[in-house]
């Protein structure tokens, strides 16, 4: 995950222009017949969908939505009915380029920094590994996914909702780690994580860094992860070693880690002290802005989908996927008239632990015509998933259930 400003794309010709000047130019020059053949080439080129970069070339390509070679989002048709995200339909949004495949080489070479203890020391991937082991089960979501259904538009990837999936991390708990190093330091406020990507020369590091800083709490259930989904974590989502902070959105959960500290106070880099805050819309961001750490509970309808094919009127059995955030989901509604009236959905497939996603279903009669299937849920805390977003620069922590809303059409 990144800071809205490193998401904005860059803002050379855009198609319709480089279309319209090839048009002008062309028919000028008496080829309005080429024109309009060489027009309807760059149209169906430009319709093509973006091919997946190389890092990422293992992934389920029918599946994914490419948005840049650093932002990739899932089909909300491609979520399937299990709890568990596959590997190769895992969403991919990186703050900067993609380390060298190097780093993987030798995972067991991969030394992590640890300060703000009152043993301070440096441990390979092959000493972590012989501290512990546990295993997590996590929804990872970007900040912004959502951020499309805003009307405001704010800048940064449109997604809308397939930045997301549910996973199981496997690693070495941040708790083991500490009891190592002699416990945390006194005084100390935060758990700040530092990335290991490689920055440009003659940079201020802290305008690039990947560092996050957390309220000290949150290293409770963190792990420092090796393994995704029963296999080594891959390059794209931030192999040899990652932080996993259960129920932190993704930009808190850092990839290529090398650095992990206890500090008194939040880090300096840019995309913790104006990055990732939730700032008033027309504003700009400040430290003083809440920061995006904890994920809102939030839930959204997989099936059926418009794009699925018809639909028959009669008995539907409409599902999703929903979660907390750090609670447990405790309760699902589900709405075919847009939020009117409400119908309680069930849970169905394994209980993952209260970071993980819960996938529900409810079956219902659908009649002939339209219909605006909606989900709202509540978590064990009494958190209930609001109607409206809220509105903000850019477009975080989208959980309106009316943004997402799926229509469809039933035929008699």
């Amino acid at each position: 995950m990144s800071s809205h400003s490193s998401e904005k794309q860059p803002q050379s010709l855009t198609r319709r222009h480089w279309l319209a000047g090839t048009g002008l130019a062309l028919s000028a020059a008496g080829l309005s017949g080429f024109s309009k053949t060489a027009m309807a080439q760059a149209a169906a080129t430009a319709a093509a969908p973006k091919p997946l970069p190389p890092f990422a070339s293992w992934k389920t390509a029918d599946a994914m939505i490419v948005h840049s070679s650093s932002t990739i989002e899932l089909k909300r048709s491609a979520f399937g009915s299990s709890v568990i995200t596959p590997s190769e339909k895992l969403f991919i949004r990186n703050n900067l380029p993609t380390p060298d495949a190097a780093i993987v080489a030798d995972r067991d070479a991969w030394v992590l920094q640890v300060e703000g203890v009152k043993k301070p020391a440096s441990f390979s991937l092959k000493q972590l590994r012989a501290m512990g082991v546990e295993s997590v089960t996590t929804v990872l979501q970007c900040s912004g996914n959502g951020r499309g259904f805003f009307p405001s538009k704010p800048s940064g990837t449109p997604w809308q909702v397939g930045a997301a999936g549910c996973v199981v991390w496997s690693g070495v708990p941040v708790k083991a780690l500490i009891e190592a190093c002699g416990g945390v330091a006194d005084g100390m406020a935060f758990m700040t994580g530092t990335g290991g990507e490689k920055l440009p020369d003659g940079v201020d590091p802290k305008s690039l860094i990947v560092e996050r800083s957390m309220p000290l709490k949150a290293f409770e259930d963190a792990i420092l992860a090796w393994e995704l989904n029963g296999s080594p974590l891959p390059l794209a989502h931030g192999g040899p070693l990652r932080l996993i902070v259960p129920g932190y959105t993704g930009v808190n959960n850092i990839k290529y880690i090398k650095r992990l500290a206890f500090t008194q106070t939040q880090t300096e880099a840019k995309i913790q002290k104006h990055g990732y805050r939730i700032t008033a819309a027309g504003q700009e961001s400040s430290p003083n802005d809440p920061s995006v750490w904890e994920m809102p509970v939030k839930s959204w309808i997989t099936a059926p989908l418009a794009d699925n094919g018809e639909l028959s009127a009669g008995q539907t059995v409409i599902q999703g996927v929903a979660f907390g955030g750090v609670h447990a989901v405790r309760l699902v509604e589900v709405s075919a008239d847009g939020g009117k009236s409400w119908h309680k959905a069930r849970f169905f497939g394994p209980d993952m632990g209260k970071y993980a996603w819960r996938q529900f279903s409810v079956t219902l009669p659908l009649s002939a015509g339209a219909h605006k299937l909606v989900s709202r849920a509540t978590d064990t805390a009494g958190n209930v998933q609001p109607e409206q977003r809220l509105e903000n620069a850019h477009g975080y922590n989208n959980n309106s259930w009316a943004d997402h809303a799926v229509s469809v059409t039933v035929v008699a």
